[in-house]
């Protein structure tokens, strides 16, 4: 596989590397593919002796996998999603600790299975490797903390309009005449299990969304039409 074919996502580990440090990084594990649908890491596997580097193949599809995690009451938490350029798995595999949650294929997926020892001499022998993690893990916690602070402080619909404006930011591309995607397929469940919110209530605020004119919607799929009107949207009236 070529470097060249992947679009390297902003934001992903890839992404912050230049390309002899990718192409090193690749070139430590060979890449297999995973139809969609595989899970690559399960929660509480105590197997965390590798990590998996995430790559599309193809100039023109990205790869997708979805991180969750179970909550109390059974049910599945989604934690993010991870796309081409993004690793996983690598806090499991750099502390030996059992897996925190589930990794599973939204797309067909091309990854390299890097063993836990051989990370841990790359980025010994690359500091840049190094900062290069550290940005991308500071940056997951940062996006899960705004989760939090959206959950306690919005309405449903404000806190999809924030979500929305995230994605496309990190994901986005732009698509004529129309506007920009997010980048990923999401349902609205699966929209709901990132801003906290039921199903129905998704489903309600996609519709004021589209009733306002700031996005189109098919499914699993988003196009925000009007950009400036969702960023008003994202950031509700603190006077009232």
């Amino acid at each position: 596989m070529n470097d060249v074919m992947d679009k390297w996502v902003a934001g992903t580990l890839l992404s912050r590397m230049d390309a002899p440090m990718r192409t090193a990084l690749l070139r430590v594990a060979p890449a297999s593919p995973f139809p969609k649908g595989t899970v690559l890491i399960g929660q509480d596997d105590p197997l965390t002796d590798f990590a998996f580097i995430l790559r599309s193949g193809t100039p023109d599809s990205t790869a997708c996998v979805k991180v969750t995690g179970r909550l109390a009451d059974g049910r599945d938490g989604l934690l993010g999603i991870r796309l081409s350029g993004d690793i996983v798995g690598e806090l499991g595999a750099l502390h030996r600790q059992p897996r925190s949650a589930t990794v599973t294929a939204c797309s067909k997926v091309w990854a390299h299975k890097v063993p836990a020892m051989t990370l841990l001499a790359f980025l010994q022998e690359n500091p840049q490797a190094w900062l290069a993690l550290n940005a991308t893990i500071a940056d997951r916690l940062q996006w899960a903390n705004q989760r939090r602070l959206d959950f306690a402080g919005f309405p449903v619909h404000v806190r999809l309009a924030r979500l929305l404006l995230v994605l496309s930011d990190q994901h986005g591309r732009r698509v004529e005449p129309s506007g920009t995607t997010l980048g990923v397929a999401l349902s609205h469940e699966e929209l709901g299990m990132l801003i906290g919110a039921g199903k129905d209530a998704v489903y309600q605020a996609v519709s004021m969304l589209k009733r306002d004119g700031l996005i189109i919607s098919a499914y699993r799929s988003i196009v925000i039409t009007d950009e400036a009107g969702l960023r008003r949207a994202a950031e509700p009236d603190v006077s009232v």
